[in-house]
């Protein structure tokens, strides 16, 4: 493999083009070090709730070197899942955008796949592995590194062009390639209307959001009962929220996305308030086949539904 660093980066970012990434930037790999105090302070709080695993991989979380022997570039990429496409009925249960078609997981894996495969053969033997979101890496911070965007005050990253409404992946390999080396300026300004709008206040501080009071982590990640403080303030959502990515001024510039992947079950837009309150295990496996929702379980599912509306 001969050293033509800028070639490679640019062979693996139109690659990532050609694969449906809205973005690809790259990193060298190393300890994020502005983060890790801050991982530390926000563990210590437990905002992390009942996220055991947040403790879990406390290092690997900050280095990715421990994460792949002799890792050397991060490579940060960005799927769009932004779709302006709703519910039919407006007082139905709701569910996140990025809930709405096949599990982001696999179709991003997928992808991450073909491209180290690309890698594999236009440039040569290179050790990586693929992320999304289920291991212990930082997409965020990687992400902001790689100048993909800034992380807002909701803790999303956003990105000037384009908003928020898109999912973070990594492929971290043993190759040198030519780095991103301007992170984005970060663009709130004085805005604070994710922190004004968020139905739970769980964006407790600028850049500081108690994932134990968060919406997604209610209805998603907390496996007990949701605690009464909350009854009435959960607007409805049975699964995930998007409150302050829609109210984020950024995401007016949200393009549509055109992966088919992601276009919703026939059913799901369409079932009414009554059905959702009155649904069936056999109609959550049906609408959900494939899907993220499966995550909560049928139970899980009726607990939000029931939580939401009763």
């Amino acid at each position: 493999m001969g050293k033509n660093l800028a070639a490679y980066s640019q062979l693996i970012k139109t690659e990532a083009k050609n694969l449906g990434f809205m973005f690809c930037g790259i990193a060298k790999a190393g300890f994020l070090e502005e983060e890790a105090p801050r991982l530390e302070a926000w563990l210590k709080q437990n905002m992390h709730g009942e996220m055991q695993y947040m403790e879990n991989h406390f290092d690997k979380r900050l280095d990715p070197r421990l994460l792949v022997d002799g890792a050397k570039s991060v490579i940060s990429l960005a799927l769009n899942y932004y779709t302006d496409v709703q519910q039919a009925d407006s007082l139905a249960p709701k569910i996140s955008k990025y809930a709405y078609g096949a599990d982001y997981h696999f179709v991003i894996k997928d992808k991450l796949k073909q491209l180290l495969n690309f890698i594999h053969e236009n440039i040569g033997e290179v050790n990586g592995r693929a992320f999304v979101d289920s291991a212990p890496v930082l997409d965020k911070a990687w992400a902001k590194k790689a100048g993909l965007g800034w992380i807002g005050k909701n803790a999303n990253l956003i990105n000037k062009q384009s908003g928020s409404f898109f999912f973070l992946a990594e492929l971290i390999v043993d190759l040198e390639l030519e780095y991103d080396i301007a992170p984005t300026a970060d663009h709130c300004g004085t805005c604070t209307r994710c922190m004004d709008a968020c139905p739970t206040e769980a964006i407790v501080g600028p850049y500081l959001v108690d994932g134990s009071r968060c919406i997604s982590y209610l209805t998603i990640e907390l496996k007990n009962e949701i605690p009464a403080e909350f009854k009435g303030k959960t607007a409805d959502w049975m699964f995930g929220c998007d409150v302050c990515q829609d109210v984020c001024p950024w995401n007016k510039f949200s393009v549509l996305h055109n992966e088919p992947a992601f276009a919703p079950h026939p059913d799901l837009l369409g079932i009414s308030k009554k059905d959702w309150e009155e649904i069936t295990e056999e109609t959550f496996r049906k609408v959900f086949k494939g899907s993220a929702v499966k995550r909560t379980k049928f139970s899980g599912l009726k607990r939000n539904i029931d939580f939401a509306l009763k």
